[in-house]
């Protein structure tokens, strides 16, 4: 699978472009409705972004003004705890210990969080040390952590198709993202197929359905509760015959701990293996900010049971603890493809790492 780290991201090389920070307005109409289940159409906001339907972000922010906004919630929660702790007050114990919880408690991770504190605490202790100072050492500290993680997905012209393969836990925005995709990849001219492989949910199915009629994109889809490794098999045999460009497939929503609907997923490697032994060429993990620390076991089993290659987080703007997406970045170095904050259609963009640390950090 596609390891690669080149910065840009994965929406950022789809248009063949990077971001200024906070200067541009990245052109691009996968967005993150951050719940499965939401279908493409004008009247529902979960389900906006579609071709010819839905409403856009303001166009009138760029992508890192929304970012910071969609950050608040973690931002706010560090920066005025900071303010509190660091203004007109020495550095001692009890302080530094008070900082290192409140990392914590944003879901830093506690090695970041102690190598933070320790920098802070370095040379300066029973003096004082502004806050501006602080904000300024922990956007430093998060960029080192995430830049090695800033990933691109790449499309290997190579194979025919690329096979994607999306994963998650249930209501994180995996079907949506796969049709935001579909609809950019045919945008530029790919040849896409998506197959509905989330044979649970009716929903699921008529949803891409939707977006392979508005998108052109070719759907393969089975009936509800028919076999998901069926279905998979199916498209990559018709995508390699047919020479498609992309093959995306859709999975069912699972929590990590079920253990048959795991053997499930494997056994959906497994059969896109026999046609095509390199196949997924990647794993992409759509997690949920707003889950926490349950994002990192997500992770580790995903990554043991599917051999994740990137991940997407969803949900920034809806949780205090944004920090989860540096804690993952700092215990397993998986790359970041792309973040989310909110509902618009530009609102799930590439990755970049000083943006977030910037941001995250009030600086």
């Amino acid at each position: 699978m596609n390891q690669s780290s080149q910065k840009g991201g994965l929406f950022g090389r789809i248009l063949g472009g990077a971001k200024e920070t906070g200067a541009t307005e990245d052109k691009v109409s996968t967005q993150g409705a951050e719940a499965d289940g939401a279908t493409p159409t004008a009247a529902t906001g979960e389900g906006a972004g579609a071709p010819g339907g839905g409403p856009a972000s303001d166009g009138k922010k760029g992508w890192f003004d929304r970012l910071k906004s969609g950050l608040t919630k973690t931002s706010s929660q560090i920066s005025d705890g900071i303010t509190g702790l660091f203004t007109r007050q020495k550095l001692d114990e009890a302080t530094l210990e008070d900082f290192e919880d409140l990392l914590l408690q944003a879901d830093l991770g506690v090695e970041t969080a102690a190598r933070i504190t320790e920098r802070i605490s370095k040379g300066r202790y029973e003096k004082g040390i502004p806050p501006e100072e602080v904000r300024k050492i922990l956007a430093e500290e998060v960029e080192r952590v995430l830049q090695p993680v800033a990933g691109t997905l790449q499309i290997d012209d190579q194979h025919k198709p690329h096979v994607i393969l999306m994963v998650g836990v249930n209501g994180t925005g995996k079907t949506t993202t796969i049709g935001k995709l579909a609809a950019q990849y045919v945008s530029l001219g790919k040849k896409v197929m998506v197959a509905a492989g989330d044979t649970f949910r009716a929903a699921a199915i008529d949803q891409l359905k939707i977006w392979g009629e508005r998108t052109g994109a070719t759907v393969i889809a089975g009936d509800v509760g028919s076999d998901a490794a069926g279905v998979a098999f199916d498209a990559l045999k018709r995508a390699t015959a047919e020479q498609y460009d992309a093959l995306l497939i859709d999975t069912a929503g699972r929590l990590q701990n079920k253990q048959a609907l795991m053997e499930e997923l494997e056994k959906v490697v497994r059969v896109l293996g026999k046609i095509c032994p390199s196949a997924p060429h990647d794993c992409v993990l759509v997690l949920d900010a707003t889950t926490g620390q349950n994002a990192v076991q997500q992770v580790e089993v995903f990554r043991e049971r599917a051999g994740v290659s990137g991940l997407v987080m969803t949900k920034l703007d809806g949780t205090a603890r944004g920090g989860i997406l540096v804690s993952i970045a700092a215990q397993y170095k998986i790359p970041v493809f792309a973040v989310g904050i909110g509902e618009g259609v530009d609102d799930l963009q590439s990755f970049d790492a000083r943006e977030f640390a910037v941001a995250i950090a009030e600086v």
